[in-house]
């Protein structure tokens, strides 16, 4: 097995909201919501998503225990450890959420929120992606995609995006994320395959799957022969040259021109 990794914040100067763990036997990846309301929490997203990932870390290595159960501990032990903050308030600290884990027969997955995992049974891919927050706020989105990056009119089109996308947060017709109650994962998409019929697999955030799914710069078969080629490192650099390419979003319309970035590669899974 090899397993190859690459994670960058969208600016060198900012802090990485994404986060990710790869060993053998579970891959967690986590991409935090960027906030740009008040969260009622002292600690900030970043800390979320450690806090979550290394706890989720944990519980998904038990292999007695479902990815659903594991999550919800995980999201469980995350609240309590900051009481202090107002883990009622709307835009509580939250991420997206995907793990992928291996047992002797079944690859398990499970996927919160906008983190992909895409299988590959000799180029016979499937692609498991939680698309529903793109289904909310679209209104709101469209204006704000009117905009330049970097404008004030941006900067308030996206506050009330965020408020729009926040009232359909957790909530039915809405998307689901990980944040402070344990009942979300309860609306994850999971499932299994036969661990035998997967040559290779990614687990990414949606700052790495711009490539595919914004850019259109590449298909998830040549990903993965990129991938394998030249490594998750070069996926990012291609990520961030034609972020560079567009500044202010004219071609490819989006709320900031860099987004925080993870890739995890496995290969050779038997």
């Amino acid at each position: 097995m090899r397993i190859l990794a690459a994670s960058e914040p969208s600016k060198a100067d900012k802090l990485n909201e994404d986060w990710f763990s790869a060993s053998p036997n579970v891959v967690v990846v986590l991409d935090g919501a960027t906030a740009r309301t008040d969260t009622g929490c002292v600690h900030g997203v970043s800390w979320y998503a450690a806090q979550l990932g290394a706890s989720l870390s944990a519980q998904a290595s038990d292999a007695s225990m479902t990815l659903q159960a594991a999550l919800a501990a995980a999201i469980e032990h995350v609240a309590n450890q900051h009481q202090e903050c107002d883990l009622t308030s709307p835009g509580t600290p939250s991420a997206a959420v995907a793990v992928l884990r291996r047992n002797q027969s079944h690859l398990e997955y499970l996927v919160l929120g906008d983190v992909g995992i895409i299988l590959d049974a000799d180029s016979d891919l499937t692609v498991i992606i939680d698309d529903r927050v793109d289904k909310t706020a679209q209104l709101e989105r469209r204006a704000a995609d009117a905009y330049p990056i970097g404008s004030a009119e941006k900067a308030e089109a996206l506050i009330r995006m965020k408020h729009a996308e926040l009232a359909a947060r957790n909530a039915p017709g809405g998307f689901w994320v990980a944040a402070a109650d344990p009942a979300t994962v309860d609306h994850a998409l999971i499932g299994k395959v036969a661990v035998d019929s997967i040559n290779r697999s990614i687990v990414l955030t949606d700052g790495a799957a711009r490539l595919v799914r914004m850019f259109n710069e590449a298909s998830w078969n040549s990903m993965l022969e990129l991938l394998e080629s030249q490594g998750p490192s070069e996926v990012l650099r291609r990520v961030r040259q034609l972020e560079l390419s567009d500044p202010v979003g004219f071609k490819w319309p989006r709320n900031k021109q860099s987004d925080d970035a993870t890739i995890v590669y496995i290969a050779s899974l038997v």
